[in-house]
């Protein structure tokens, strides 16, 4: 293995000048540090990234902890905090939680036996609140993405949940539509309340009738049985002429269930819900959704990260981003006036 040495002694310069070249420290004139990278190159020297790190006091690595790898708009978050992330010279490792606190609890672990710079990380719900005290408790600078747990402080970027799930609501409510019901996310997860808030309010404003029996809660992931969804749709009386689905997952499962009953979308229910279901996905009919900034989610987040990190020891101020969302009108939604 070729050691700093080795490239000192071939371009007759000191170990410590090639320990600034790698490093980009010190003071060193542009024809040394040409001649040192030339001679590097030439014998294939790799730095060693554990004894840079110990030098250096970092590591250059960043984790991404997301919760379902499978939602496209966690797909096209991560695409937005490589992009970031490589752009400032650092490495992105990743995580994928599948909402499990267990799980998440076990990435955190890592995280901190890894020494990354820092997290930039979807917390699985509010129960989540343990396991980003551990970070605060060893010094690891994390930014949250989607959503906010109550009892912590800290850099956050968030979509505009409630606004978006009103403007859905809006949306049925001007072609038509008075009987909706809503499939959303757990309770214990601040985005999904929110959007919930955002059903509410619209129904409210829109002078729609309401009750909560229309709400079902489940998990924002893939549902494996949707028997306890299909006795609630059969416990409504009478049967919704929409549903509001909370994220783009539960969507797809709605229209499985819909499907098994051999109801079509939207001539027999229509459906909208929040998150677009990326750019290479075709499903028929088009939904119509309120889409998120999902790549903006990533990259401003990342950047926020690496601001916090590059000014860890100073105190400054918490940084919240809400983003809004867009609805985007397609063919999932049936008129019925």
């Amino acid at each position: 293995m070729v050691t700093i040495y080795d490239i000192a002694a071939k371009a007759n310069v000191s170990a410590m000048t090639v320990s600034r070249v790698i490093n980009n420290t010190g003071k060193i004139s542009d024809k040394t540090r040409a001649k040192v990278k030339r001679v590097m190159e030439e014998m294939n020297y790799v730095p060693n990234q554990t004894a840079r790190s110990l030098v250096l006091q970092q590591t250059k690595l960043l984790f991404l902890l997301i919760t379902d790898i499978m939602n496209p708009f966690y797909t096209t978050l991560a695409r937005g905090a490589e992009d970031a992330a490589m752009k400032h010279g650092y490495r992105l490792l990743f995580g994928n939680s599948d909402e499990n606190l267990e799980k998440e609890a076990d990435y955190v672990t890592t995280i901190l036996t890894t020494r990354v710079d820092g997290v930039l990380l979807a917390p699985a719900g509010d129960p989540s609140l343990p396991h980003l005290e551990s970070l605060q408790r060893h010094n690891v600078p994390f930014v949250l993405l989607d959503r906010e747990v109550p009892g912590i402080q800290c850099d956050i970027v968030l979509g505009d949940s409630k606004e978006g799930a009103r403007q859905l609501v809006d949306h049925l409510a001007a072609a038509g539509h008075r009987r909706i019901a809503i499939v959303n996310g757990s309770s214990s997860i601040s985005s999904a309340r929110l959007r919930l808030q955002g059903f509410k309010e619209g129904m409210k404003l829109n002078e729609l009738p309401f009750s909560e029996d229309d709400i079902y809660e489940t998990s924002f992931g893939s549902l494996n049985d949707l028997s306890d969804m299909d006795r609630w749709l059969d416990s409504l009386a009478p049967m919704p002429t929409a549903i509001l689905s909370g994220n783009n997952v539960l969507a797809i499962e709605v229209m499985r269930l819909l499907t098994r009953r051999n109801m079509r979308v939207p001539e027999d229910i229509s459906i909208v819900c929040f998150d677009d279901l990326g750019p290479h996905t075709e499903v028929e009919p088009f939904l119509t959704v309120a889409a998120q900034q999902a790549y903006q989610f990533g990259y401003m987040g990342m950047e926020m990260l690496i601001e916090r990190i590059g000014q860890r020891d100073e105190k400054l101020p918490w940084k919240k981003i809400v983003l809004p969302a867009e609805l985007l009108v397609r063919r999932s939604v049936r008129p019925l006036n």
